[in-house]
């Protein structure tokens, strides 16, 4: 797969100046790799092909979750949102949030947020200028989600529907952390006829490689990984209400007509949830 000492967004020797620890592996750039990026490092390479090692699907089973993305934007962009706030979103690559978001409403509002300084760099490239839209960079932590909401409502309008979205980034978050009560603070502000939209890797899908895997990654990236069933995936919706087909793996949610990739076992669980009149985040 492709990969370079130097990414080639980053010049020679700039990887100091963002403050990168390249001896160390990243989950956005991890998965750079696995897409096929040219974003990383060496050490993201070795986590990723420890990975790959253990589990020869994983390939398959991030892209499944970049074309859940993209059916799950368009779904709630059909629904009426028009702003949107992509928590994790990682190193920019073809079908970002706003590319699917703006071309099914041009004035369809985008704040992306990620912690990892190589996806800071290049967030002037997720910032299209149009005359109807907007879409915003903060770098700030999942685990932050007050910072997260004070820099969002730069560019959102928390009194009209908002989609949240948490697409492979919670597996990161320990249950020491709370992931639930982060994804409850993140939904509080958001008024009815607002989304909320979760993948997460599931321990409870091909058990033993995912578990394998798993370990293999967690042994190189300081933030570990925390495989999830699907009941405790479902308790991160609480305040919100499942649409139809509910949560599923991800090959099975609204899977488009002809999809090549429909039928392939996802090994992640994903959802999306509205929230109604009177729901209690």
């Amino acid at each position: 797969m492709p990969g370079h000492d130097v990414p080639s967004g980053i010049r020679p020797g700039r990887e100091d100046s963002l403050d990168l620890d390249i001896s160390v592996a990243h989950p956005a750039r991890v998965y750079d790799y696995w897409l096929g990026g040219t974003e990383n490092f060496a050490a993201d390479r070795a986590a990723g092909d420890e990975a790959i090692d253990a589990f020869p699907g994983i390939v398959a089973a991030v892209r499944a979750n970049r074309a859940f993305l993209a059916r799950a934007v368009r779904y709630m962009a059909a629904a009426g949102v028009r702003q949107f706030l992509d928590i994790g979103t990682g190193i920019p690559t073809a079908g970002n949030t706003h590319e699917v978001a703006q071309r099914a409403a041009a004035d369809a509002r985008i704040v992306y947020v990620d912690n990892d300084p190589t996806v800071t760099m290049h967030a002037t490239s997720l910032l299209p200028v149009t005359s109807e839209g907007a879409t915003s960079f903060a770098a700030a932590d999942v685990r932050d989600p007050d910072t997260i909401l004070s820099q969002a409502r730069r560019t959102l309008d928390f009194s009209q529907p908002v989609a949240i979205m948490l697409l492979g980034i919670l597996q990161l978050i320990p249950d020491a952390d709370d992931p639930q009560a982060i994804v409850a603070r993140l939904g509080q502000p958001a008024v009815p006829g607002s989304y909320l939209a979760i993948s997460h890797p599931a321990r409870d899908i091909l058990a033993a490689e995912q578990a394998d895997m798993g370990k293999r990654l967690s042994a190189r990236m300081p933030a570990g990984l925390v495989l999830r069933s699907r009941a405790e995936v479902a308790r991160m919706f609480s305040g919100f209400t499942l649409v139809p087909p509910g949560l599923v793996p991800l090959d099975q949610w609204r899977p488009d007509p002809g999809d090549t990739s429909a039928g392939l076992r996802s090994t992640a669980h994903g959802g999306v949830a509205r929230k109604h009149a009177g729901a209690v985040s």
